[in-house]
C-alpha cells in the first residue's frame, strides 16, 4: 500500500510518498510560495533534490504539480495514480468533534470548516487541501489526522481556563493542545526502545522547535498539555510569546494603541526568541550571536531553557511522577547544550545526563546515565509516517 501523506498550509504543501510494506518514505518535498510570482517546489528522491520553479495560482494546481514529480519519466516513484491507495491529510483543529483519525466525507468536512474559527489561518488551508486533492485524485479514499485529537483525552480540570463558564459553551474557549501526531508517535516509539508497555509508563514529550509544546503521557493518554486553545500558549517559541501575564495584553494594546489583529501579531510573529534577542527565529543564528557575546541572544537562549525545565517540573508533578523525558523537533533532536542544560535543572528529579550520549544530533538515543532515576531518550520525531500509519488502519478496515 503506498499512501501519500499532505500537510497543506495556507500557501505551501508539503508532501510524503510512503510504502506502507517497508514504511520507506518514496519521494517527499515542499511547495512555498503558492500564489505568488515566485512559487517553487523541492522535490527529493533518493537524496537527490530537484528544484522546479513555477507559478502556482492555488492548492489545486499545487497538487498537480506534485503528482507530475511522483509520475516523472526521469526521476518519478510510479507509473500510474493507480498505484496511490490512499491520501493522508495534516488537520491541525479538530476541536472537540474529534479524538482521533477519521475518513474523510462531506459531514467531515463540514466539521473541519466549523472549526475553523478556532484555527482561521490553518484549517481552511487543510480544507483547500482536500478539495484540491478531490479534484485531482478522484475516488481516492482520503484520511483526516488531527493535531488536536490525541489531546481530547485531558481531564476537564486540565482543559478549562478560570474565565467565566459561559465563554466555553459560547464559544469553545478551553485548553486543545497541538503538536498531537508528534507526541503520541515519540511516546509510542519510546515506550517499544525501552521495551515496556506504555500504559506502565509516565511519560514527558518535549517537541521543541520554532513551534514548541510539552505533554504529559500517562497510561498511553495525554493528561496535560502546555498548547491551549491556540499554539500560542505555553513555552517561547521562535516568533511566539508563549505563556504571559494577561494584562500585559490590555496595556500594550491601550498604550500603543494596537488593533487586536496588531497585537496578535505582535505575539505570533515578533515575540519569543526573536523578540527577545533580536536576532532571528532560528536557533543556529541566535546561539551564534550569543557565541559573539550579545547578551539578548544569550538571554533569549537562557529563558527557553528556563521556560522547558520547570514546564516539566510542573507536569511531573501534575503526572505524580515521571518515568521518561523524551525530546523531539528541530531542538529537541540537535540542541545538545539545550538538552544538556534543561536536564541540568532537573537533577533535582534525579536525572543525571551523560554528556558523551548527548554530544549527537537527530539521533534516536538515550541520553541519560545508567544511574539516572529519569530516563531521557531523543526520539526524533515523524509526523507524516503517524499520519500515513492512521491513513492505512483506516482505509483496510
Amino acid at each position: 500500500m503506498k499512501i501519500l501523506v499532505l500537510n497543506c498550509g495556507s500557501s505551501s504543501i508539503k508532501y510524503q510518498l510512503i510504502d506502507m510494506e517497508t514504511e520507506e518514505v518514496m519521494a517527499k518535498g515542499y511547495l512555498e510560495k503558492i500564489g505568488l510570482e515566485d512559487s517553487f517546489l523541492t522535490h527529493t528522491v533518493n537524496s537527490e533534490k530537484h528544484k522546479i520553479e513555477k507559478k502556482i495560482a492555488n492548492h489545486e494546481e499545487g497538487i498537480k504539480l506534485v503528482i507530475e514529480q511522483l509520475l516523472d519519466k526521469d526521476y518519478g516513484v510510479i507509473k500510474d495514480l493507480k498505484e496511490i491507495d490512499a491520501v493522508g491529510h495534516r488537520v491541525v483543529h479538530g476541536g472537540e468533534k474529534f479524538s482521533g483519525s477519521v475518513i474523510i466525507t462531506d459531514e467531515v468536512e463540514d466539521a473541519i470548516k466549523e472549526c475553523i474559527p478556532l484555527a482561521p489561518l490553518h484549517n481552511p488551508a487543510g480544507i483547500t487541501g482536500i478539495e484540491a486533492c478531490k479534484k485531482a485524485l478522484p475516488g481516492l479514499p482520503m484520511v483526516g489526522v488531527f493535531d488536536t485529537a490525541f489531546h481530547q483525552t485531558l481531564p476537564k480540570k486540565a482543559y478549562m481556563y478560570a474565565i467565566p463558564y459561559e465563554y466555553y459553551e459560547k464559544y469553545g474557549i478551553r485548553k486543545y493542545g497541538f503538536h498531537g501526531t508528534s507526541h503520541r508517535f515519540v511516546s509510542k516509539r519510546v515506550a517499544e526502545i525501552m521495551n515496556k508497555p506504555i500504559e506502565d509508563l509516565k511519560i514527558i514529550a518535549c517537541h521543541l522547535g520554532q513551534g514548541a509544546s510539552l505533554c504529559a503521557i500517562k497510561d498511553g493518554k495525554s493528561i496535560e498539555t502546555t498548547m491551549g486553545l491556540t499554539p500560542l500558549a505555553g513555552v517561547p517559541m521562535g516568533s511566539r510569546s508563549g505563556d504571559i501575564d494577561p494584562s500585559i495584553v490590555t496595556f500594550l494594546m491601550k498604550n500603543e494603541n494596537l488593533s487586536s489583529d496588531e497585537m496578535d501579531t505582535i505575539l505570533n510573529k515578533k515575540s519569543g526568541k526573536l523578540g527577545l534577542s533580536g536576532v532571528s527565529i532560528d536557533d543556529r543564528d541566535i546561539e551564534a550571536a550569543a557565541e559573539q557575546g550579545n547578551e539578548r541572544a544569550q538571554l533569549a537562549i537562557d529563558n527557553f531553557v528556563y521556560q522547558v525545565a520547570g514546564y516539566i517540573g510542573k507536569l511531573a508533578a501534575q503526572m505524580n511522577g515521571v518515568d521518561v523525558i523524551t525530546f523531539a523537533g528541530g531542538i529537541g533532536e540537535n540542541g545538545i547544550d539545550a538538552r544538556k542544560q534543561i536536564c541540568e535543572y532537573l537533577e533535582f528529579m534525579g536525572v543525571k545526563i551523560d554528556e558523551e550520549k548527548n554530544n549527537c544530533r537527530g539521533k534516536e538515543v538515550e541520553i541519560s546515565t545508567d544511574d539516572s532515576k529519569v530516563k531521557v531518550y531523543v526520539v526524533p520525531t515523524n509526523e507524516e509516517l503517524m499520519i500515513a500509519r492512521d491513513t492505512k488502519e483506516l482505509v483496510s478496515k
